[in-house]
C-alpha cells in the first residue's frame, strides 16, 4: 500500500494500476487475497495518493483551476480527506468482508 501511495504522488491513476497489476496481482492472488477486493484497495490506495502530500497530482489541478488560493489552504483542505482514507483503507484491510458484501 506504501508503494501506491508514493506512486499517487508521482503518476496519474491509469498509469499506476496499468503499471503494477500485472506484476502484483498473481502474487495477490497466489497468497490466497480475493482478486475484488484487491481491485477496491488498489483503486482507494491510488485515488488517496493522488492527493497525498507533498505532491498529489490532484492538487495541482486544483491550484491551476483556483489562482487566487495558495497550495498551503489547498492542502490544508486536503488533509481531512486523507485522514478519512487513511481510516477507510485501513479498515479495510483489517476486515475485508465489508468490501464484499453485497448492497
Amino acid at each position: 500500500m506504501a508503494m501506491y501511495l508514493v506512486l499517487g504522488c508521482l503518476m496519474d491513476a491509469m498509469a499506476m494500476i496499468i503499471l503494477t497489476v500485472p506484476i502484483i496481482f498473481p502474487v495477490i492472488t497466489h497468497l490466497g487475497f480475493d482478486p475484488i477486493w484487491f481491485g477496491i484497495i488498489i483503486v482507494m490506495t491510488v485515488e488517496l495518493g493522488l492527493i497525498h502530500p507533498p505532491v498529489g497530482m490532484n492538487v495541482f489541478v486544483i491550484k491551476s483551476v483556483v489562482k487566487d488560493v495558495s497550495f498551503t489552504t489547498i492542502f490544508k483542505g486536503v488533509l481531512p480527506f486523507v485522514a478519512t482514507g487513511i481510516v477507510r483503507l485501513v479498515v479495510l484491510i483489517a476486515f475485508p468482508a465489508i468490501a464484499l458484501v453485497p448492497t
